[in-house]
């Protein structure tokens, strides 16, 4: 599935894994040859399509969009792991393939004009478009698309890293504007085309030139062929992007009606209070509001009243992004299941609700949550079937129970009942009362929680948590420390609790190892350290699944395992993104239902 199509840092990678591939058309027996790939099923757009259903061919170019990002970055190569990469930086890079807004799996050829595969998808042939150029004007070529494979098969981020191991035997060079990839075909290729045709395609000439590596840190941009490139950057202040009036894409169906500002500027601000009074100053133009606080209460200004500025909600179809308190299983304090619900219990979502988000938000509980995909009730004859295997890898609640949820409370800030099961669970478990009420193990140990985060918006939320985890004899603390010592500890697993989140797929793929999978228990994106046998064989049905019935009861059988391990405290998400923007931006009328696009497909119109 698509999202916004300018995405950021390492989650962009994480987002490449996740494209997903299947046959459509058919010239010769022995392999296909189409414009794109899905999964389960035909692309919703054929070969010869004018433009995607969702934008605007005729939309105007010019104008600027500008946004804020929050705290301060060192780098602006996205894909490092080293370093904090500028907002939007992967903003130049094209792949082979491109996905959409409209459809959960298609990809269509951007840099490939073709993409060539057996019915078995033991590999795939790429045929690179020969006006595709680089920024400097140079030429995309096959050389190029190995050589940025190598990068991030020897330098990318460990978890994805795995990933590409995982799945590619070798790739090679055939002929001009020719690229060949082979898998390994001891679990399913069906998502491994797409998986590859998902990676960023960077300059080699440009690498070497600069002596320059994926893995090292650099404010220097590299070069890319994408429709905007960076031409100021204010480091900690300010980076603006431009759009290359050289663009080499602009023909190509796939981008019409899209890139539309001439230049997309950010912003970068303390925190998003300051943000907000720069947004209300005129600082910046567009706004994207995740705190509903300040939605229902920080745009009572005159802009608004006079409608120089829209404030304006629009539906979200997206499955939620698992936003949660995580904790670090690495941490033996935290081995115990019932230590972890009883600390979880004492999250009081409702009274959060009422009290600080205005009713604003819905209980996550599924890590599917808003679809098809999230496990409810007791599990069905098709769920148990691939469940039974592995009871004995399981609790046994996973069979007698529906699926977890987590734990409602009153509308007061300590629920009394959840506070009484809690101390229960945590007596179970070998935490008895000590001195001051405080929890002790055997050997006198307190039971300690650090909640480690980096926004101060959070401080609201944490802190009445905190107050409750205390009533149950909790070492519990908030430790909020800079975005740069966040980001070490974070990479380094060194915390107690963050707040993460997992924004999984509508038709997951590698994504699944990488936020759950035992092999990556010490990768970027597995921040719980979750190394659990019965989720990594339920992983390898979902990659299996053949179409997207089996895959449904599949992710359905992995949610249910993957809740009842309890390494999260869910927290909150909302069907609707909440913006606010200067009057002078348009967009289509209907809207795809997995992406806003306000950097992808709004427009700018004459004040």
């Amino acid at each position: 599935m698509a999202h916004e199509r300018y995405c950021d840092g390492a989650r962009c990678v994480a987002a490449a894994a996740v494209l997903c591939a299947a046959p459509v058309l058919a010239d010769a027996a022995e392999s296909i040859r189409a414009h794109g790939i899905s999964t389960f099923g035909d692309l919703k757009y054929a070969a010869d399509f004018a433009h995607l259903d969702y934008v605007n061919p005729e939309a105007p170019k010019g104008g600027e969009i500008s946004i804020w990002a929050q705290g301060t970055f060192d780098s602006m190569n996205p894909y490092s792991r080293k370093g904090r990469a500028g907002q939007l930086s992967s903003i130049q890079f094209e792949s082979l393939l491109e996905g959409t807004a409209d459809e959960v799996s298609g990809s269509y050829g951007l840099l490939a004009s073709t993409i060539e595969y057996p019915e078995d998808r033991s590999w795939a042939i790429f045929e690179l478009r020969p006006e595709a150029r680089f920024s400097d004007g140079s030429p995309v070529t096959a050389e190029d698309v190995l050589f940025s494979y190598e990068q991030f098969r020897d330098y990318g981020l460990t978890s994805f890293r795995r990933e590409l191991e995982r799945a590619v035997a070798s790739a090679s060079v055939e002929g001009e504007g020719r690229i060949r990839f082979d898998f390994k075909t001891e679990e399913s290729t069906l998502r491994y085309p797409a998986l590859v045709g998902g990676l960023p395609v960077f300059s080699k000439a440009w690498f070497e030139a600069n002596d320059a590596s994926l893995e090292e840190s650099s404010m220097t941009p590299p070069i890319g062929s994408g429709p905007y490139r960076p031409t100021e950057i204010d480091v900690n202040a300010r980076i603006v992007y431009r759009r290359n009036p050289d663009y080499w894409g602009s023909h190509l169906p796939i981008n019409q009606g899209r890139a539309n500002f001439d230049t997309i500027r950010v912003e970068y601000f303390a925190d998003s209070n300051s943000a907000l009074e720069g947004f209300k100053g005129g600082a910046y133009s567009f706004r994207q509001e995740n705190v509903s606080k300040t939605w229902a209460t920080g745009y009572d200004f005159p802009a608004i009243a006079d409608g120089s500025i829209v404030k304006r909600s629009y539906p979200d179809g997206a499955n939620a992004n698992g936003q949660s308190f995580v904790f670090n299983l690495r941490r033996d304090k935290f081995a115990d299941r019932r230590v972890r619900e009883a600390i979880g219990m004492m999250f009081n979502f409702e009274w959060s609700n009422s009290t600080l988000f205005f009713d604003a938000y819905a209980r996550i509980h599924s890590f599917w949550e808003n679809s098809e995909l999230a496990a409810t009730g007791l599990p069905g004859e098709a769920e148990l079937a691939l469940l039974e295997p592995l009871r004995d890898q399981m609790p046994e609640s996973i069979f007698t129970e529906p699926a977890v949820k987590a734990a409602y409370s009153s509308e007061r800030q300590l629920d009394r009942g959840n506070l009484k099961r809690a101390a229960e669970l945590l007596e179970m478990a070998g935490w008895g009362v000590g001195d001051g009420g405080m929890r002790i193990d055997a050997d006198g140990n307190r039971l300690t929680v650090e909640i480690l985060t980096a926004s101060p918006a959070f401080d609201r939320v944490i802190l009445p948590y905190v107050e409750n985890l205390r009533r149950l004899g909790v070492d519990a603390n908030l430790n909020r420390i800079d975005y740069s010592q966040y980001t070490d500890r974070r990479r380094g697993h060194d915390f107690d609790m963050i707040v993460d989140s997992f924004p999984l797929s509508l038709e997951p793929g590698s994504s699944l190892y990488q936020y759950f999978g035992s092999r990556n228990i010490d990768g970027v994106f597995n921040s719980p350290g979750l190394a659990n046998p019965a989720v990594d064989a339920l992983i390898e049905t979902v990659i299996a699944a053949q179409s997207r019935a089996e895959m449904t009861v599949a992710v359905r059988a992995l949610d249910r395992v993957l809740r009842s391990e309890r390494f999260w405290v869910p927290q909150w998400f909302r069907d609707s993104y909440n913006v606010a923007y200067q009057n002078i931006y348009r967009h289509p009328d209907s809207l795809p239902p997995y992406s806003l696009g306000y950097l992808d497909f709004w427009w700018a119109v004459s004040e």
